[in-house]
């Protein structure tokens, strides 16, 4: 029977994939794009493309007439260091909001929206791996994290409201393709990035490509609840290391960013940044639910890291000479956050 595919934020990476994908299936024979940002680009020349916002009204005659929708779109980018941003988190939740009275009142028969492995949350306790049957604990301090979280309950509560219908929430892990460098980088999930001792957890890198053919395979199965998406186990820390080569990392002395953070509280500046959870404890999901349905990553992490954070412009020294490097910008580090240390207490002081 001919499909209908409505795709929302199919103007970004993830959603042309999407889109393409859609377009390629034989049993669709309309994908309708929606973006604010969208114009034809390389989308396929059967793929109509609307420049709308997600909650302009026209979008509930384009759903009157779908099978399904992809609901992709989001106000949240990564920032300068990596973590996922919004000015307005609220936006998120609105226009989900929309979409789903939108898809309530034409009686959508299925649904497939896109969360994060990052409604987690990043604690020490939690298990390696993350299963769907873990509890939902987004730390609140990043916006993202628990925006993503509300939507998949304001996504699951619809399902049970709507007797007929079907909804697939995919929770993806960090994901990346060569396009995402510069972004990564610079990033927490970055092996340059500078980590205290004895916060070596382990990471995941999924492939755009991977996460799109999940959304694709989530449609065309018509899934029903929360499924992880990511590559084939994880990478330790010391792996990573050896991945990103010259860039390798710069260690703090244990114990010196405790003492930072509660020098910043005495000093009633703000602690911690926002997020800074997801970059010190283990957040790493299981696929295996989603590839008992048929769906397996084409992308290993080691693959995926390398092609998105390929090396700096020290990647064609010697191993001995990138370790010299590393231990004197460590050094340099530490004697400047000393300093830091030493001059913020001695100003306390004198205000005190």
């Amino acid at each position: 029977m001919p499909q209908t595919v409505v795709i929302t934020g199919a103007a970004g990476s993830l959603g042309r994939r999407v889109a393409a994908l859609s377009a390629a299936d034989p049993d669709v024979t309309r994908v309708i794009a929606i973006d604010p940002e969208i114009h034809r680009g390389d989308l396929a020349s059967t793929v109509e493309v609307h420049a709308l916002s997600p909650t302009d009204p026209e979008i509930k005659r384009f759903l009157a007439d779908a099978d399904s929708l992809i609901h992709l779109a989001t106000a949240t980018v990564p920032g300068p260091d990596g973590l996922p941003t919004s000015g307005e988190p609220v936006t998120d939740l609105a226009v989900t909001r929309s979409l789903l009275d939108d898809a309530a009142a034409v009686g959508l028969p299925h649904l497939v929206v896109l969360s994060s492995a990052m409604v987690y949350g990043a604690w020490a306790n939690n298990p390696i791996p993350l299963t769907e049957d873990a509890p939902l604990r987004p730390d609140p301090t990043l916006a993202y994290a628990t925006a993503r979280a509300e939507i998949e309950r304001q996504s699951f509560e619809w399902r049970r409201a709507q007797a007929e219908s079907a909804v697939a929430v995919l929770r993806p892990t960090v994901s990346v393709a060569a396009e995402s460098a510069d972004w990564l980088a610079p990033s927490p999930w970055s092996a340059a990035s500078m980590r205290s001792v004895g916060t070596d957890r382990p990471s995941q890198f999924l492939h755009l490509d991977d996460l799109a053919s999940a959304i694709d395979h989530a449609r065309r199965l018509r899934l029903d609840g929360p499924f992880n998406v990511a590559p084939d186990g994880w990478l330790p820390a010391d792996l990573l290391r050896d991945l990103a080569g010259p860039v390798g990392r710069m260690q703090l002395p244990a114990g010196f960013s405790g003492r930072l953070t509660s020098l910043r509280s005495m000093m009633g500046t703000s602690g911690p940044p926002e997020g800074w959870a997801y970059t010190q404890h283990s957040w790493v999901v299981a696929n295996d639910k989603l590839r008992a349905t048929g769906w397996a990553p084409r992308h290993r992490n080691d693959e995926v890291y390398v092609e998105a954070d390929p090396g700096g412009p020290l990647a064609s020294m010697s191993p001995r000479r990138r370790q010299e490097l590393s231990l004197l910008a460590a050094a340099g580090v530490v004697t400047a956050a000393v300093g830091v240390l030493a001059w913020s207490i001695r100003r306390h002081r004198r205000r005190a």
